[in-house]
């Protein structure tokens, strides 16, 4: 589990990444303070369920797995852009492979959770 736990991680600080090289150096906004204020607001939602994934919750590890449908969707916008077509195209694979590791986190959660003793 732990092993999945890191490779989410990954891909999260991967996206997170390919955001912030697009936002704040290949398309810039005019201004820096609505850049990086845009910027925010587009990995909002990856910050967001980071602390319930750390402890291995099931609710935050299937709330990233429906988050990262979103950048796949941006991913899929941009990658038919020319000037953005490459980090479009890294975009829906690191939203892919986001979505499946969570799913099978969120699989193996259920399953723990299942076979626990009550009480």
């Amino acid at each position: 589990m732990k092993g999945f736990l890191f490779l989410a991680l990954v891909l999260v600080g991967s996206i997170v990444a390919l955001t912030g090289l697009r936002q704040i150096f290949l398309q810039p906004l005019a201004d820096d303070t609505v850049n990086l204020v845009w910027f925010a607001l587009q990995i909002l939602p990856l910050l967001l369920t980071l602390p319930g994934l750390l402890r291995l919750e099931i609710r935050s590890a299937f709330m990233l797995c429906m988050v990262s449908l979103l950048y796949f969707i941006h991913g899929v916008l941009i990658v038919f852009d020319p000037p953005t077509q490459l980090l479009g195209a890294f975009e829906i694979c690191f939203a892919l492979g986001l979505c499946g590791v969570t799913a099978w986190m969120v699989r193996q959660l259920r399953e723990q959770e299942a076979h626990k003793p009550d009480g």
